[in-house]
């Protein structure tokens, strides 16, 4: 082994003002030992691997370096085995191949699975291996700094998108939602958003991180309806491995993945009563337990929660917790629907054309008059998410720079009227029926009307599947079929 030459004194460029990490993946004990004194006399910090799972692992506990020194030939997982599950893992991951002797055909699989470089180990006694890995490093650590200033460019754009939704429009009503978020995005205070699917929510909960002192923290949204109740818990709290069957690895949760961030909680009413339970504990105790751990976590998070429903209804219905309602609601932002604030709607249209322009490469300018007063009649259902997809829709089919009434979807603002209700098809309530049986009476009636089709029932309810199971669950003594009111 060579002498390791001395560090130049220009040496240990700086990410983010900090001295670069790089990890050697290394099965040679002494070629490891040789790499870490050669990088350690350059200012990094060092951090050592002989197989390759161990540096996968350590990447997925949240430990990655900025640059992989990664030896090609090593017994279990090789070198190319290796370098493939870490761009999977991290496709921005800077890794330099290292082997003894140059190898075409090694070299060129190495790239096409994206290697940064591939350097033959240091060891020749004029030290010209040191000086192609010393600068095989130094061009991996440029790349690393242009992604990352990449990176927070694009989020500054998001950010900036989020911010100008805000914007959009002067009605009083937006103009109260943009006072509060100003007034409680310096503290710590949790948030309850709430409003119809479709009307921003999130935009809202992004809009407060940034303006906040954890702004250039994670930001982490978790829909609490898209995520079976079965995995909720592992998903927010995380879990160790082997705490379930199927846990192979230890997993980090949500708390933890916005940790010094923020954490958005949408639809939280359909989280389930046991984890709303253990919720509530951390953002009292500010501490956390994976799944299967026995230790406790300590946590920095700022929540905000969001929901589609009346919180006070969700509360009486049983599906939300008082206590977390309480808990969460220390400040309350009501997102109106569009068809409240449809003064709006002018300016929306263009900002969103602007969006729309730039994700499709077009230059659409307007929708003329027609469009727009067609715009103003129609209620939005959907509010700006169907604004958004309706807009989307025009400018992909639109020829010209103007949008025009035959750019939108087939039948767009007709009203289909509604059939008469069939008395077979009616509910009929008697004075001093509680709230709770008449839900039961017309959620049992629904699905009746439809053949027992579950996914369409929770349509015409307008509520989640998920939710309509739950409410199956409570009635689970009963037939659903069969014992439907007259």
């Amino acid at each position: 082994m060579a002498t390791v030459a001395r560090a130049p004194s220009d040496s240990a460029p700086v990410i983010d003002g900090r001295r670069p990490s790089i990890a050697v993946v290394d099965d040679d004990s002494g070629f490891a030992g040789y790499l870490r004194t050669f990088l350690a006399l350059r200012g990094y910090d060092v951090r050592a691997y002989s197989r390759g799972d161990e540096i996968i692992a350590a990447i997925k506990q949240g430990e990655p370096p900025d640059i992989v020194l990664l030896d090609v030939a090593m017994p279990g997982m090789d070198g190319l085995q290796t370098l493939k599950a870490l761009k999977a893992a991290r496709p921005e991951m800077q890794v330099i191949m290292l082997s003894g002797r140059e190898q075409a055909q090694i070299i060129v699989e190495a790239v096409r699975l994206g290697a940064a470089d591939y350097v033959v180990k240091p060891g020749d006694p004029e030290g010209l291996g040191e000086i192609a890995l010393d600068s095989a490093i130094k061009q991996a650590i440029e790349r690393t700094r242009l992604v990352d200033e990449l990176t927070s460019l694009r989020r500054q754009l998001s950010d900036d998108q989020d911010q100008a939704f805000l914007g959009w429009g002067d009605s009083p009503a937006m103009r109260q939602v943009a006072h509060i978020i100003e007034q409680v995005a310096d503290s710590d205070v949790t948030v309850l958003i709430r409003g119809e699917s479709g009307v921003g929510k999130e935009l809202v909960a992004r809009a407060i991180h940034q303006r906040s002192t954890r702004k250039n923290k994670p930001f982490v949204a978790i829909n609490c309806a898209a995520i079976p109740e079965t995995l909720i818990e592992s998903e927010i709290f995380g879990h160790e491995k082997g705490a379930f069957t199927g846990a192979l690895e230890r997993r980090t949760g949500c708390f933890e993945l916005a940790e010094s961030g923020t954490l958005l909680l949408d639809e939280i009413g359909e989280m389930p009563a046991g984890t709303q339970a253990k919720l509530l504990r951390v953002l009292e105790d500010r501490k956390l337990r994976r799944l299967g751990s026995k230790v406790e976590t300590s946590v920095d998070v700022r929540v905000l929660a969001a929901t589609n429903k009346v919180p006070e209804e969700a509360v009486a219905r049983g599906e939300l917790r008082n206590d977390l309602y309480y808990r969460l609601n220390v400040f309350n932002i009501h997102m109106p629907p569009l068809r409240e604030h449809k003064d709006d709607v002018p300016d929306l249209v263009q900002a969103l054309l602007a969006d729309m322009n730039q994700k499709h490469q077009r230059k659409v300018g307007m929708v003329n008059e027609a469009v727009m007063q067609q715009f103003m009649n129609y209620s939005w259902p959907g509010n700006v998410r169907e604004l958004r997809n309706t807009l989307e829709r025009a400018i992909i089919v639109c020829e010209g720079a103007v949008v025009e009434p035959r750019h939108l979807p087939p039948a767009f603002g007709h009203v289909t009227p509604r059939a008469p209700v069939h008395e077979a098809n009616a509910v009929r309530l008697g004075v001093g029926t509680t709230v709770g049986e008449a839900e039961r009476l017309l959620i049992l009636k629904t699905l009746e009307s439809t053949n027992n089709n579950k996914t369409r029932a929770a349509e015409i309810l307008g509520i989640s599947l998920k939710t309509l199971h739950n409410k199956l669950k409570e009635y689970s003594g009963l037939n659903v079929e069969a014992a439907v009111p007259d």
